[in-house]
């Protein structure tokens, strides 16, 4: 495994990801500024800073952890971004793309978990 959680293509398109959203966001009504721009750039920024974090502790049974918090997150992000929509604040396209990414991200996280929950050899535990 990397040493480096900016290695993991989870991480990259999470990066991706929360660029996009705080560009959807910018052209939000000013009056969700504390309200629905704030949460969905938080949910954001939570998903690919639970990956980091999770990258960076001592066990896997933590990295795993971490990783759920970022599935969970996402699915805040994912819910919240339906809200955008129904309120009509998400321009067509971003409609179509934002949650398509947060599916990428979200089978890469569960790929990520899966290979981590996989038994390792003997020989590559030394």
């Amino acid at each position: 495994m990397s040493n480096s959680y900016k290695d993991l293509i989870a991480w990259q398109k999470a990066r991706t990801l929360v660029r996009d959203v705080y560009a959807a966001t910018r052209h939000f009504p000013d009056d969700e500024r504390y309200g629905l721009t704030s949460q969905l750039r938080r949910a954001g920024v939570s998903v690919i800073a639970n990956i980091a974090e999770g990258q960076g502790r001592n066990t896997l049974g933590e990295f795993q952890q971490f990783l759920g918090h970022a599935k969970g997150s996402l699915t805040e992000l994912e819910t919240e971004l339906i809200i955008a929509e129904d309120l009509s604040y998400l321009r067509p396209q971003e409609a179509k793309e934002l949650p398509a990414k947060c599916d990428e991200v979200s089978r890469l996280i569960h790929g990520l978990m899966r290979s981590l929950s996989r038994p390792r050899s003997s020989a590559s535990r030394n």
